[in-house]
């Protein structure tokens, strides 16, 4: 069985219309490769694969080995070799262009800010989530919320299959792929971290109390949880303030990003198990949030919450330009219109409020208010 993931074949065809050099980032297994495959064609003499010894022998003079090329070539898994950027800018300002670039990364840090530095006004940068509700259909929606977007884990023949993978992933990347993204913690320190950040899902972040469980500092666990965002595989939602005669909740919202490794670092297997865990309604809350930012193209900085004091709050709130759209998550079916929505409605002056439920239909509960099946995204105006 093949997705297609259509929008961002296109979103990277627009790119590169548009610049020399295309950054598509995010984390391993997510399908950048097959993506950027389809896109390159059959011709294995344009792609370098940085994990490969053959490719990266090739490369041992990056001009010389990239010059005499045409059309899109692209280099994966670039992060390995942060001194391909200068090369790249050489052949960036050749004209004619002969070639336009693609380079993968797995979110690394020295990939986003070398890319930046190096190559500044001729690379854009596209993330690539896993798979969508759009693109796997409304009736795969809690097969979608229960493995998560990475495509093995989604497509697994079965559940049991679909589980070992994801805790075959949180293993190898904490042993892997996280030293390679320069954090030199032991594997079992981050997995503990990593546990704890999946017990505190959907919740304020406190650094104090997670360094006192590690026994380590607040810095520290800061520093943790910096590296497993920048590897997509951790969501920090900041906090919303306005100029109001409020007190306001300054701390970030944690999430770990995709629903099915959050699912595995529970000890999650089964839907039934996740009805029954209580992090149920925090498990719901992420995912629908993850699958509005993908369905609106909402960018991180687009994005965040809502909470006074004295509870009035609001779970989503996404901010572009002078549009203010409002989105409250609730895990039932006979949504219904808050005291605590009305103040959001009225205080962040929302253009729109959704309020995204279990149900099945659609109807609109006040004046710029809306009631709409988490599944049925499409809805959203």
């Amino acid at each position: 069985m093949r997705i297609p993931r259509t929008e961002h074949s296109a979103a990277l065809r627009r790119l590169l219309r548009q610049y020399p050099v295309v950054a598509l980032v995010g984390p391993r297994q997510v399908g950048k490769s097959t993506l950027a495959r389809e896109l390159a064609g059959p011709d294995a003499a344009r792609y370098f694969d940085l994990e490969d010894s053959a490719d990266v022998a090739r490369l041992a003079d990056p001009l010389l080995a990239l010059g005499g090329l045409q059309g899109l070539v692209v280099l994966d898994e670039v992060q390995r070799r942060p001194d391909l950027f200068q090369s790249l800018r050489v052949l960036a300002d050749r004209r004619p262009r002969r070639a336009r670039f693609l380079v993968l990364g797995s979110a690394s840090p020295d990939l986003l800010r070398q890319g930046a530095e190096t190559l500044a006004g001729r690379i854009a940068f596209h993330e690539l989530p896993g798979f969508s509700a759009a693109e796997v259909g409304e009736r795969q929606f809690h097969r979608l919320w229960l493995r998560g977007g990475f495509p093995p884990a989604f497509l697994a023949a079965s559940e049991r299959q679909s589980f070992d993978w994801r805790r075959h992933f949180v293993r190898t990347y904490l042993e892997r792929d996280l030293p390679a993204l320069g954090l030199r913690t032991p594997a079992a320190t981050l997995e503990r971290f990593w546990s704890m950040l999946a017990h505190y899902h959907g919740q304020l972040w406190n650094a104090s109390e997670i360094g006192r469980s590690l026994g380590t500092a607040d810095t520290t666990v800061r520093g943790y949880l910096d590296t497993l965002a920048q590897a997509f595989v951790v969501t920090v939602l900041r906090p919303w303030h306005e100029n109001l005669k409020k007190r306001q909740v300054k701390a970030p919202k944690v999430y770990v990003t995709d629903s099915g490794l959050l699912h595995a670092l529970l000890d999650v297997r089964d839907r039934p198990g996740l009805e029954r865990h209580p992090k149920v309604g925090a498990s719901w809350e992420g995912f629908v949030a993850h699958q509005i930012c993908q369905h609106l193209g909402v960018q991180r900085d687009e994005q965040y919450f809502w909470r006074t004091a004295t509870g009035a709050e609001l779970d989503l709130l996404v901010v572009r330009g002078r549009e203010r759209l409002g989105f409250e998550i609730k895990r039932t079916t006979a949504p219904a219109m808050t005291p605590a929505m009305r103040i959001a409605l009225q205080d962040l002056r929302l253009s729109r409020l959704y309020l995204l439920h279990a149900g099945e239909h659609s109807f609109d509960l006040a004046k710029r208010v809306r009631a709409i099946p988490a599944a049925s995204l499409r809805d959203i105006r």
